[in-house]
């Protein structure tokens, strides 16, 4: 056998961290590995995207958008 047999992995341009206390709560987002800003909102990191040139279709396409500790609805600390 030639090929390898292991699982091919992704790394996305867009990662969004865990959500961090202040007023209010936000997330750190990084794109390719810098970090760009901070999102209170799913439209901040849409916005920080498309600074970058970057058009999101699917935000819940883990080839795009890493979500770390939580998803896209998590904006709030538990």
């Amino acid at each position: 056998m030639t090929e390898i047999a292991s699982p091919h992995m992704t790394y996305p341009r867009i990662l969004v961290l865990g959500v961090q206390p202040g007023t209010p709560p936000f997330r750190i987002v990084e794109i390719d590995g810098q970090v760009v800003g901070e999102a209170t909102a799913v439209t901040d990191v849409l916005e920080a995207a498309a600074a970058f040139g970057i058009t999101v279709h699917d935000l819940d396409d883990p080839d795009v958008v890493r979500w770390v500790g939580g998803d896209k609805f998590t904006w709030t600390r538990h």
